[in-house]
C-alpha cells in the first residue's frame, strides 16, 4: 500500500554535514555528539510536522535552527516531499548551502 505522505529527504551533503559536526562534539567531549544528533532528530521531527512554519530565507529555501547547538538546517520544501540540503554551522558562509539549493 502506498503512501501519500510527502517524503522527508536528508540528502547525502546534509548527511555528511551531520556526520562531520557529531564526530566533532564527541572528540570535545564524550556523548556530545550523540546529543548534537539527538537535537538534529527533534529538529527534523519540527520540520517533517510543519515545514511552511519556518521562514523562507532564499528562493524556496527554509532555514530550522538545531537547539543548544550553533546548527541551522536548510531545506526545500514542496507539495511531493521535503529535501535537507544542509545541516551547518549558522557562521558558515551562506554560499555553501546557496549552491546546494539551486542544484
Amino acid at each position: 500500500m502506498a503512501s501519500d505522505a510527502p517524503r522527508f529527504i536528508v540528502r547525502p551533503a546534509a548527511e555528511a554535514d551531520i556526520e562531520q559536526a557529531a564526530l566533532w562534539y564527541e572528540l570535545r567531549a564524550i556523548g556530545l555528539g550523540a546529543e548534537f544528533l539527538r537535537a538534529v532528530d527533534v529538529c527534523f521531527e519540527q520540520i517533517r510536522r510543519s515545514p511552511e512554519s519556518f521562514q523562507q530565507i532564499y528562493k524556496s529555501a527554509r532555514r530550522a535552527r538545531i537547539r543548544r547547538f550553533p546548527y541551522v538546517a536548510y531545506f526545500v520544501s514542496t507539495t511531493t516531499g521535503t529535501h535537507v540540503v544542509a545541516c551547518i554551522h549558522a557562521k558558515r558562509d551562506p554560499r555553501i548551502w546557496q549552491r546546494r539549493v539551486d542544484r
